[in-house]
């Protein structure tokens, strides 16, 4: 039993000491770009490109009491007897809550009209606004809620971004020492990799922060049309049907006769002729 509970320890221990170093090995990866040589006079231990140790602790620091970033979506899907009426109440409920509608889309299924809306909510009015756009929903055909917390997701590229601006210093402070053509533009182009890489994550950071503020809900309403399809013709509607029917299939089958008038024509003839040639055999 102790040697389990050792096992466990240790094990735990790894893990956490491994998440904390995540952003080093950006660091370790970085440290093979540092290939320029400066100077004697430069190389000295006060003109370093850079202190490892520094670097490290930089890459390790964690942020300290950080808000848990949650991504929350929802996806909503209901029938309704008055399409305009529903989307009146959406509306209003977008309005009081600062949300966005980000996509309108209507159209027609079989049996049925709908209507898609992609919304933009401020996170903490999510629940709020849920509630506003149910009220009057007997019940909902689909309704899916989703919370994901990406809280050590946005941790880590913070920390590897913060990682890259140190190294990006350090660059910096080099190429202010740098005396050879060469060599400042060798550090250049270390800086540009360096730089594309800080504005990447900043990137990611900015899209998951956007998501993290603003929740994405996605309602669908529809009303069913099949019993219009279903109405009954009265006897009298049925009959000026069968008769309009008549006169368009005759009307087809004239328009038809017009447009092989040539091989009419050319039947005639051989008819005509065969006719005529009989009779001379006869006489």
């Amino acid at each position: 039993m102790k040697s389990i509970a050792l096992f466990f320890v240790l094990f735990f221990s790894f893990s956490s000491c491994k998440k904390s170093d995540v952003a080093a090995e950006d660091i370790a990866s970085d440290e093979k770009l540092m290939t320029i040589k400066l100077p004697p006079k430069e190389a000295s231990a006060g003109n370093a490109l850079y202190d490892k140790a520094d670097l490290n602790a930089s890459a390790k620091e964690a942020p300290q009491n950080i808000e848990p970033k949650i991504i929350k979506e929802g996806n909503l899907r209901f029938q309704t007897n008055d399409l305009t009426a529903t989307y009146t109440q959406i509306q209003n409920a977008v309005k009081s809550h600062n949300a966005t509608i980000q996509n309108d889309t209507e159209g027609k299924d079989y049996g049925s009209v709908f209507r898609r809306l992609i919304i933009r909510v401020p996170s903490k009015n999510f629940d709020l606004f849920l509630k506003d756009i149910s009220k009057g929903v007997a019940y909902f055909d689909n309704k899916e809620i989703s919370s994901q917390d990406v809280t050590a997701e946005y941790i880590d590229i913070d920390a590897r971004l913060k990682a890259k601006k140190v190294l990006e210093n350090r660059y910096l402070e080099l190429l202010k020492k740098a005396n050879k053509v060469s060599e400042m533009l060798e550090i250049e182009a270390q800086l540009s990799s360096i730089r594309e890489e800080i504005e990447a994550k900043e990137g990611q950071l900015n899209y998951m922060q956007n998501r993290v503020s603003f929740s994405t809900i996605t309602i669908e309403f529809y009303k069913s049309i099949a019993e219009e399809s279903g109405v009954t013709a009265s006897y009298g509607m049925k009959i000026w049907t069968a008769i309009k029917s008549g006169f368009n299939s005759m009307s087809s089958l004239f328009i038809n006769l017009l447009s092989i008038w040539p091989f009419i024509i050319i039947l005639f003839a051989i008819g005509y002729f065969i006719r005529k040639r009989f009779k001379t055999k006869k006489t």
